[in-house]
C-alpha cells in the first residue's frame, strides 16, 4: 500500500502546521500514518539561518545539533525553550545522546569536543576534548541517578568508555576497541552498547565487560555514504538498517557455557532482508518496522539529474523477504539536493512519534487516529462508515464530533440530490434535538421535498412546534391530498393548529368542490375538533358524489357513527348510509337495533327494495323472530333477490301466507319451491305432478314419496314411470325398501329396454337379502335377550329377603320376630319386603301386598309364605 505527498516538487508554505499528503495510490486504501512539518520557533529562528546536522528526542522535548556547532532544544511543536541554547561546539554536532530521565544531553563534534551539559543542574557538567574529530558518543541512560558512574561512550577511531569515580571523583577512560575505521554511530539501551564501523556492527555487554557479537557488513557501499542505522527496540532487539540491508537481532542468554569461555550471551538475526533502495533510518512500530529510504535511482530535472523524495517504509520483516504496509513518498524541503547520509529518523517509541529529518526539514510522522480515520472517510464521501466509527469511539474524537460528520453527511446527501435518504438518515444523525429538527425542515421546505422529510418527523421526544407540522401539512394539502389525508389520520391533533388546517382545507375546497379526498381530510379535521355533526354531514356529501368502487373501501363515517354514538342524528339518513355502503351500513344497523329499531329502519326503506332486502336478510339471519312481520315480504323480496336462498327460509318459518308465496314462486317459475308448499299445503299429487313434469328428477320424486309415505303417491308414480325406461330404472333402484318391487315389475311391457336393467334387479335382490339377514339378526337377538332376562328373572325371584327384628307389621304394627314363642305366628313375605302376620291378613292365600296393591307397583308384590 502507497500514499504519497502532492506532486510539488518543493513545498514552500507559510503555515505553521503542514500535512504532508500522499502519492496516489494504485490501490484505494487508508494511509497508515500522517505527517506534520514542525514549525514555530524552530522554522523561523534555526532552519531559516542553520541547517540540522542531528537530532536527538525525548518524551519531554527535541535536541538539535547544526552544522555550526549549536544545540537548541524545543518543545515537540517546534517552540524554543528558553535558555535551553547551547553553543557547545565550533563545528558541526555529529552525534547527540539524551539520558533515560531527560537531565542530561551529550554531544560530539569534528572540533573534538564532547560536553555533556545538565538541563536542570550543571553539577555533572563536563567537558572532555580529544585531539581528533569525535564522530559518535552514548550517554549512559542512567547518567543521572546517583552511583551511576557518570559514563559515556565516545567513538572516533577508538571505541573509549568513559566513568568518573574514585576517591577524588576523576575522569577515567577506558579502550573497549580500536583498529577497524572510524565509529560512526553508537547506541546504548539498557546493558548494551552498540556501534558500528567501516566493517560491521559490534554489541558490548556492560555487565560482564565483555563484547558478545559481530555482525559484519554485507555489502559493497561505502559506510561514509551510506551510514548504518541502527535502533534498539527494546533492551534486547537492536534493529540495523545499512545501505539495501535490513536486520533484526535479539541478544539472548546461551543455555550453558561450554569450554571455548564464549560470553553468556549471543545475538540471533531473526529478520534479514533487502530492499530495492537505501535506508536512512529504521524504528519499530509494534512488531512492524519503520524505514526512512533514499531512492537510488537519480530523476531528471532540467538539465541535470536531482534525487527523488525519500519514502517512509512500513513493513512486516521475515527472513529472507519483507511485507509492504505502507509507503509514504515525503516532500522534504530541498531533497533534490541531499544525499542518504543527510536525513535521520529518530523516534520516541512510547508515543508511537517518527521524526524525519533532514538539513533544512524536519517533519513528525505519527499513527493516525480516530479523528484521521473518519476525515478519510469523510475525504472519500464514506458518511455510513464514518458515522458508524465516530458513533462507536466518540470519545477518542478530539477534534471532529459525532454530530459535526452527521451533519456533513446530511450536508452531502442534501447537495446530492438524494432526499429520501436523506430524510431517512434524519432520526438517526438529529436525534432528539428540536432546534437542528426545525433547522432541516426549513432546509427540505426550501428544496421542496417536505414529503421526503415527512414520514420520519418526530411526534415526541422532541415535539416540534406546531408551525413546523403545519408547513408540512399545507404543503402536502397543496401538492398531494392523498398523503394530506394520511397525516391528518396519523398525527395527533395537538401537535398543530386544527382549525388552522380546516380553513386552509375549505379555502382549497372553494376551487375543488368535487375532491372527495379533500371531503374525507375535512371529515377526519371536523372529528379532531370534537365537531361530529360537521363531519358526518361532510361524510354523507362525500357519499353523494364518490364513486362505488372509491365508497367501498372507505369505513369513515361507520366508525364515527359507532365511535361518537351518533345514532340519533342518523336516524332520518338510513337511505343516505345504505348508498354509501350497504355491506357496512347494514352490519352497523343490526348491530344497533335497540338504538335504531327494525320498524324505523324499515320504513325509511319500504321505497328501496333492494336496500330493504340486504337489511331484513341481515336480521333473519341473526335472528328470524325479530322480523316475524316482515316475512310475507321477505318471501317476495328473496324471490326476487336471492332466489337461492328463498327454499331454505319457507322451509324455516312459518309466518308468511302460503298463497301469497305460491303466486309469488308461480310468477317467477319457481319450481322447487312450488312444490314444497304444495307440500304444506295438502296437495301432494300436484306437488310429485310437478316433479316428474316439470322438473324430471325420479330421485327427488322417489324422495318426495318417502317422506310422505303415502300408498296413492306411490301408486301416481309407478302409473307415471312405467312407460319411461329411466323412470323405472330409477325406481328398481330405490324403491326395494320402500314398496314391494312385485307392484312394479308386472307393470313393465314386455320389450321395453331399459338401461342398467341387470343393476337395477341385483341391486332388488341385495335390498331383499339384506333385510332378511336383518330380520334374521334380529330374531336372535330377541330370543338371546328373552331367555338372558327370564333367566335373571328366576334367579331374581329366588333369591332371599332379609326380614331384621326392627320391621313391624303393617296392620298391627307389632314386630314381626319375636323371641316369645306364646306371641309367634306364621309370616307372609313379599318380594316387595313388606312382611305381614300370617292371621293378620284378610286372606290366608292373599298373593299380593296390600300395600303395593293400593300403589299399583308392578312385579315384586306376590308373597312368599314362611
Amino acid at each position: 500500500m502507497a500514499t504519497s505527498t502532492s506532486d510539488e516538487p518543493q513545498v514552500d508554505k507559510s503555515e505553521d502546521e503542514e500535512e504532508t499528503s500522499s502519492e496516489e495510490s494504485e490501490e484505494d486504501c487508508e494511509p497508515t500514518l500522517k505527517y506534520e512539518r514542525i514549525g514555530n520557533d524552530m522554522k523561523n529562528k534555526l532552519l531559516s539561518k542553520d541547517c540540522v546536522s542531528c537530532l536527538a528526542v525525548h518524551s519531554k522535548f527535541l535536541v538539535v545539533g547544526t552544522h555550526w556547532g549549536m544545540i537548541h532544544i524545543f518543545d515537540h511543536a517546534g517552540n524554543a525553550i528558553r535558555d535551553k541554547e547551547i553553543a557547545a561546539h565550533t563545528t558541526t554536532v555529529n552525534q547527540l545522546s539524551i539520558d533515560d530521565q531527560g537531565d542530561h544531553i551529550a554531544s560530539c563534534s569534528d572540533d573534538g569536543r564532547v560536553m555533556i551539559s545538565g538541563l536542570y543542574t550543571a553539577d555533572n557538567n563536563q567537558t572532555v576534548n580529544f585531539d581528533r574529530p569525535v564522530k559518535a558518543v552514548a550517554i549512559d541512560p542512567k547518567f543521572g541517578k546517583h552511583g551511576s558512574g557518570k559514563n559515556f561512550v565516545t567513538g572516533d577511531d577508538k571505541l573509549i568508555l568513559n566513568e568518573r569515580g574514585g576517591l577524588f571523583n576523576r575522569h577515567k577512560s577506558t579502550l573497549l576497541h580500536q583498529g577497524e575505521g572510524l565509529i560512526r554511530e553508537i547506541k546504548w539501551k539498557g546493558e548494551f552498547i552498540a556501534w558500528t564501523n567501516d566493517h560491521g556492527v559490534k554489541i558490548f555487554d556492560m555487565t560482564s565487560r565483555s563484547r558478545i557479537t559481530f555482525i559484519s557488513k554485507d555489502h559493497s557501499y561505502r559506510p561514509d555514504q551510506y551510514k548504518c542505522n541502527m535502533c534498539w527496540k527494546d533492551g534486547h532487539t537492536l534493529l540495523l538498517a545499512w545501505a539495501d540491508k535490513v536486520k533484526v537481532c535479539k541478544v539472548k542468554e546461551r543455555a550453558e557455557r561450554d569450554v571455548r569461555d564464549l560470553p553468556e550471551k549471543y545475538v540471533e538475526i531473526t529478520a534479514m532482508f533487502t530492499i530495492d533502495s537505501f535506508a536512512c533510518g529504521i524504528s519499530p512500530l509494534g512488531e512492524s518496522l519503520v524505514i526512512l529510504t533514499f531512492e537510488k535511482e537519480l530523476q531528471e530535472e532540467g538539465n541535470r539529474q536531482v534525487s527523488k523524495r525519500p519514502h517512509l517504509l512500513i513493513v512486516e520483516p521475515h527472513m529472507e523477504y519483507f511485507e509492504e504496509i505502507s509507503n509514504d513518498a515525503l516532500t522534504v524541503r530541498g531533497f533534490q539536493e541531499y544525499k542518504p547520509s543527510d536525513y535521520h529518523l529518530e523516534t520516541i517509541e512510547d508515543e508511537n512519534l517518527f521524526y524525519i529529518v533532514s538539513p533544512k526539514d524536519i517533519i513528525v510522522s505519527k499513527e493516525r487516529d480516530t479523528d484521521d480515520h473518519v476525515a478519510w472517510l469523510l475525504e472519500r464521501e464514506e458518511f455510513e462508515e464514518a458515522m458508524e466509527v465516530a458513533e462507536k469511539n466518540e470519545h477518542l474524537l478530539r477534534k471532529l464530533t459525532q454530530k459535526g460528520v452527521a451533519m456533513k453527511y446530511l450536508e452531502y446527501l442534501l447537495e446530492e440530490g438524494n432526499y429520501e435518504e436523506a430524510a431517512r438518515q434524519c432520526p438517526r444523525i438529529l436525534g432528539k434535538n428540536k432546534e437542528s429538527w426545525e433547522e432541516q425542515t426549513w432546509k427540505f421546505q426550501k428544496l421542496r421535498q417536505l414529503k421526503a422529510l415527512a414520514p420520519y418527523l418526530p411526534r415526541t421526544e422532541p415535539q416540534l412546534s406546531p408551525a413546523i407540522y403545519e408547513l408540512v401539512l399545507n404543503d402536502f394539502l397543496n401538492t398531494d391530498c392523498e398523503k394530506f389525508l394520511n397525516l391528518v389520520k396519523e398525527w395527533p391533533s395537538n401537535l398543530y393548529n386544527v382549525q388552522t388546517i380546516i380553513t386552509a382545507t375549505l379555502d382549497r375546497l372553494d376551487r375543488e368542490r368535487n375532491n372527495t379526498v379533500l371531503l374525507r381530510a375535512l371529515g377526519e379535521l371536523y372529528t379532531l375538533e370534537r365537531q361530529y355533526e360537521k363531519s358526518l354531514a361532510i361524510y354523507l356529501k362525500y357519499c353523494s358524489i364518490a364513486k362505488s368502487k372509491e365508497r367501498l373501501q372507505n369505513t369513515d363515517v361507520f366508525q364515527l357513527i359507532h365511535k361518537y354514538n351518533l345514532f340519533s342524528s342518523i336516524s332520518d339518513k338510513i337511505v343516505q348510509l345504505m348508498e354509501f355502503d350497504e355491506n357496512q351500513a347494514g352490519k352497523l344497523l343490526i348491530e344497533n337495533m335497540d338504538k335504531l329499531p327494525i320498524e324505523q329502519v324499515a320504513k325509511q326503506l319500504e321505497n328501496h327494495q333492494k336496500y330493504l332486502f340486504t337489511y331484513l336478510d341481515r336480521v333473519c339471519q341473526k335472528d328470524q323472530q325479530l322480523c316475524q312481520p316482515y316475512h310475507g315480504q321477505l318471501v317476495k323480496l328473496y324471490a326476487e333477490f336471492a332466489p337461492h336462498k328463498l327454499l331454505p327460509f319457507l322451509k324455516s318459518s312459518i309466518h308468511y301466507p302460503l298463497q301469497g308465496a305460491m303466486d309469488e314462486c308461480q310468477v317467477r317459475g319457481l319450481i322447487p319451491e312450488q312444490v314444497y308448499l304444495l307440500g304444506r299445503m295438502g296437495d301432494l299429487k300436484k306437488a310429485l305432478s310437478l316433479i316428474t313434469t316439470q322438473l324430471k328428477d325420479v330421485d327427488q320424486a322417489i324422495a318426495f314419496c318417502k317422506d310422505k309415505n303415502d300408498e296413492e303417491l306411490w301408486a301416481d308414480l309407478i302409473k307415471f314411470s312405467i312407460d319411461k325406461p329411466s323412470f323405472i330404472k330409477g325406481l328398481l333402484h330405490n324403491i326395494g325398501t320402500h314398496v314391494d318391487p312385485i307392484r312394479l315389475i308386472p307393470q313393465i311391457q314386455n320389450g321395453m329396454k331399459i338401461p342398467g336393467l341387470r343393476d337395477s334387479l341385483v341391486k332388488i335382490l341385495q335390498d331383499y337379502n339384506l333385510q332378511m339377514s336383518l330380520r334374521e339378526g334380529c330374531k336372535r337377538i330377541l330370543v338371546a335377550d328373552s331367555f338372558n332376562l327370564l333367566d335373571r328373572f328366576v334367579k331374581t325371584q329366588k333369591r332371599a329377603v332379609s326380614v331384621d327384628n326392627g320391621q313391624v307389621c303393617p296392620i298391627c304394627q307389632e314386630r314381626i320376630l319375636v323371641t316369645d314363642l306364646k306371641y309367634a305366628s306364621n309370616v307372609v313375605l313379599f318380594y316387595c319386603k313388606h312382611a305381614y302376620h300370617e292371621d293378620c291378613l284378610p286372606t290366608h292365600a292373599q298373593e299380593r301386598c296390600s300395600i303395593c296393591s293400593t300403589q299399583r307397583r308392578g312385579p315384586g308384590s306376590k308373597a312368599v309364605v314362611k
